[in-house]
């Protein structure tokens, strides 16, 4: 294979005519430059210069070599000037990937401060549940992710950053009209004898609810089933269920329905943000991971992720 610093010494030599002018151009000795060249014709099989009294001159070879030099360091040359780019984050392309509840709350705080910043990378944001997106970081297809773990799982390989950002709770959900909406403290094993609504069985969150049902000493009764969290608030208004719903997803709450911090404790999953092994992570990926934790903090502060309120306290909306 040709190399590319010596592909400049060659051209270099020809420019200026001699071995000598070159290593001066170059602040090398000549005898560097001559080993070089030497090498050179080595690698490309043929004698590249022709020695004289006067210098150097190209042979045949050596000129059709020079003819593709040109073009070689010009693209070497843009590589280094985009790599330089994206490591300055003055361009460059950032793939992520959010599972919804945080696509809707935490990803666009944090989308809008990082185009501030640097406006001048590609963002792109795909939605995907936990375990795709922990796939894709893995496969290479994503730069940076966003997930959630419970207590009893762990995604993550342990080659992977994982930056923990908030704890999301989960909330229970009833109808307003719910004659157990009156209790001081509300316990799953009160809701065994309920219908429950919760995201489709396969998902994450469905079957930590089943878990935390079975903890209470019950199979919930699951009559109705969506992935999407305004859809399960209106099963739940219309009465044909109650339900477990995280924090994230209660950014917009019905009238209609009440929703309380389960005793003694909510369950509660950890949102974090991970990317791929740190030979595959790239400049913009941890910039975006500061902006991720700071976007986290501010929507604590704004009362987007509450923590549960007491289970022994007063019956209260735990958002209020």
């Amino acid at each position: 294979m040709l190399n590319v610093g010596r592909l400049k010494i060659l051209k270099e030599v020809a420019y200026r005519g001699s071995l000598s002018s070159a290593a001066e151009a170059l602040s090398y000795t000549q005898s560097a430059v001559s080993q070089q060249i030497a090498a050179l014709e080595a690698e490309a099989g043929m004698t590249l210069l022709e020695r004289h009294s006067r210098g150097v001159s190209l042979t045949a070879a050596g000129q059709t070599l020079l003819g593709h030099t040109e073009g070689i360091l010009a693209q070497v040359d843009a590589a280094e000037a985009a790599l330089a780019t994206i490591a300055g984050l003055r361009g460059g392309r950032l793939r992520m990937a959010s599972f919804p509840t945080a696509g809707a709350t935490l990803m666009p705080l944090a989308i809008a401060s990082f185009r501030s910043a640097h406006p001048d990378v590609e963002l792109t944001l795909a939605e995907h549940e936990p375990e795709q997106v922990v796939e894709r970081l893995r496969a290479g297809e994503l730069d940076l992710g966003l997930l959630f773990e419970f207590e009893e799982q762990t995604l993550l390989q342990a080659d992977m950053t994982r930056v923990e950002l908030l704890v999301d709770p989960m909330y229970l959900a009833l109808p307003a009209a719910h004659p157990l909406t009156a209790r001081k403290r509300l316990r799953l094993e009160d809701l065994a004898g309920e219908a429950w609504v919760q995201t489709s069985r396969s998902s994450p969150c469905a079957r930590h609810v089943v878990r935390c049902c079975h903890a209470a000493g019950f199979e919930p009764n699951v009559t109705f089933e969506s992935d999407d969290y305004l859809t399960v608030q209106g099963l739940v208004a219309a009465g044909v269920g109650v339900a477990l719903i995280p924090r994230m997803a209660l950014s917009v709450v019905r009238d209609d329905i009440v929703i309380r911090a389960p005793a003694p404790a909510s369950p509660v999953r950890q949102v974090l943000a991970a990317t791929p092994p740190g030979a595959r992570l790239i400049p913009a990926a941890p910039a975006m991971l500061a902006i991720l934790e700071e976007s986290a903090r501010a929507l604590e502060r704004a009362g987007s992720v509450a923590e549960p309120p007491a289970a022994d306290g007063p019956v209260r909306d735990p958002f209020a």
